[in-house]
């Protein structure tokens, strides 16, 4: 299975050229047969808290239809990040299309203490299954809480996907974090991250891979946009 992560910088609070930005880099993720492309947290209209009551999304808004036709037509799945609105508040979520399936959508279970003034928290965790692998997502801060991954483990979890928009400080963190979490869980642990900056930081790209055993696989820079495919076996 191959698995796209895709390092963008994402335009700020800009939802129409962000759908732009990803549709090129889906395309090229097409061109090298991906079977999923993953995108960093809240991509779609950048990391931005003070912004999200404003462009928080509902679940049918018109604007996601393309990924929905992209995913049918190229038969890639595709996850991406956006505030979504529900009636009790607004959430970090990641939008998952399937091929001629109804779209899912993840969200973030644990906030961090800055995140709470404008989010509340998702209730459950979301399982993808693709080509027999079993996919937890995990968005930013709570992909550094063990007791996040302890969950995907107990719910059979073969990857360990997080998304999420981090400056250097939570980079080294995550770097410390993923090894011991893949070797103790025997999971992969993939890490998709922004570039550029958003909020008040600088997020510090570095999207990186660490197989069962902790090690790691591949890692990208700290500034470029670029995409890293991984093939995961079965």
């Amino acid at each position: 299975m191959k698995i796209g992560l895709a390092q963008i910088k994402p335009y700020k609070g800009d939802i129409p050229q962000n759908i732009d930005l990803h549709l090129n880099w889906i395309r090229k993720a097409v061109e090298e047969k991906v079977d999923l492309i993953v995108f960093p947290e809240l991509s779609l209209t950048g990391y931005e808290p003070e912004l999200a009551h404003e462009l928080a999304m509902g679940a049918n808004d018109p604007r996601l239809n393309t990924f929905q036709q992209v995913s049918d037509h190229e038969g890639i799945n595709i996850a991406l990040g956006a505030p979504t609105r529900v009636e009790n508040g607004i959430l970090i979520s990641m939008l998952i299309f399937q091929a001629d399936k109804p779209m899912a959508i993840y969200s973030k279970q644990l906030l961090h203490s800055d995140e709470k003034p404008y989010f509340i928290e998702g209730d459950f965790q979301f399982i993808l299954s693709q080509n027999g692998i079993q996919i937890a997502p995990a968005i930013c801060y709570e992909s550094l809480q063990k007791s996040h991954a302890l969950r995907a483990k107990e719910l059979n979890a073969d990857i360990y996907l997080a998304s999420v928009a981090k400056p250097q400080k939570g980079i080294e963190k995550a770097n410390e974090h993923f090894p011991k979490i893949a070797l103790e869980l025997g999971i992969h642990v993939l890490m998709v991250n922004s570039v550029g900056y958003c909020d008040n930081f600088l997020s510090t790209g570095q999207s990186a891979v660490w197989n069962q055993d902790g090690k790691l696989i591949s890692r990208l820079n700290s500034n470029e946009e670029q995409l890293l495919i991984i093939e995961v076996p079965k």
